[in-house]
């Protein structure tokens, strides 16, 4: 089950996300469904296109069974299997 304190531990495509903080001032408020990850970045898909965003540089709201999870993306950081299996 997916929680606030284990959701660094989880596959995060398929969730809903919204950028509240954001380095570049241009990412704050993209908001869409995660499609894909790398080491450094997240791929939002809105209804039209597309969104790269580095994850070390935005803070996001991911929606988790209705409920809205707020994770520094410096936290993400890291090949998505390799961060599943890290260690805090």
């Amino acid at each position: 089950m997916r929680t606030p304190k284990n959701i660094t531990k989880h596959e995060l495509i398929g969730l809903r996300a919204q950028i509240v903080k954001a380095r570049n001032p241009a990412n704050v408020g993209i908001t869409g469904k995660i499609v894909d990850e790398t080491h450094h970045t997240l791929v939002l898909a809105k209804a039209d296109k597309e969104k790269r965003v580095f994850k070390k540089c935005v803070e996001l709201e991911l929606e988790v069974d209705g409920e809205m999870i707020k994770v520094d993306g410096a936290s993400l950081e890291g090949r998505p299997w390799d961060r599943i299996k890290k260690k805090k």
